[in-house]
């Protein structure tokens, strides 16, 4: 880190955004035990956070704080990578000095650290629910794969569902448990749209009335009789 602090605070900034690009790719690696599905870290970060904001509301917690917290909980992973919890058995991270070493000389620590130091503490109910976000952005993507016939996401729900801190957690869980992953967008429109050729709002035309053949008996022609 020695010729990083030699840089000014605005291209250390940029060094923080371009490392937070890093996220992008960057796996999540329980799926690969999983079987199906994948995502990267900022994938779940964005999610994870909006979870947060979500509990919180419900909670009557500090929205915004709880989002935060959630949103930059991973953010030591663009220099680590993920461990998943096999690896966490044989593997450890430096977890707090990777995100101390990215911060440095931006001028965010003083705003960042402390949320961290929260988050890992879990004692304020903020910092709860933002542990809880983070399992259930996990059970919504086993849910959409149990869905889809990953028997072995059912397992995984199964224990997911023992690590809630929060009343607000369990009870989302239970309601993710319960809903198909589809309905979202699938019940959304009105029935009728589904009848619609490509979902046009307008009622399908009918087609003209043939003109009668004059040639024809039922015309009253002078056909042969």
């Amino acid at each position: 880190m020695s010729r990083l602090k030699k840089r000014s605070r605005l291209t250390r900034l940029a060094d923080f955004l371009f490392e937070c690009g890093m996220l992008r790719k960057t796996p999540r690696t329980g799926y690969q035990f999983l079987g199906t599905g994948q995502e990267n870290v900022a994938e779940h970060s964005f999610r994870t956070a909006v979870i947060g904001f979500v509990l919180a509301k419900m909670a009557g917690a500090d929205k915004e704080r709880t989002a935060m917290m959630c949103l930059f909980h991973d953010l030591h992973e663009a220099r680590t990578g993920d461990f998943n919890y096999v690896a966490h058995i044989y593997n450890t991270s430096q977890r707090t000095r990777a995100l101390d070493d990215a911060l440095s000389g931006t001028g965010l620590a003083e705003d960042l650290l402390p949320l961290w130091a929260e988050l890992e503490e879990t004692e304020s109910l903020e910092s709860r629910l933002a542990q809880d976000a983070d399992q259930l952005d996990l059970m919504l993507n086993l849910k959409e794969q149990s869905d889809l016939g990953n028997k072995y996401a059912d397992k995984w729900l199964a224990a997911a569902a023992q690590r809630f801190r929060t009343d607000e957690g369990r009870q989302l869980a239970q309601t993710i448990l319960e809903t198909d992953h589809t309905d979202w967008w699938f019940l959304g429109p009105d029935a009728s749209w589904w009848e619609k050729k490509n979902g046009s709002r307008k009622a399908p035309k009918k087609p003209p009335a043939q003109d009668p053949d004059p040639e024809s008996e039922d015309a009253g022609g002078g056909g042969a009789s």
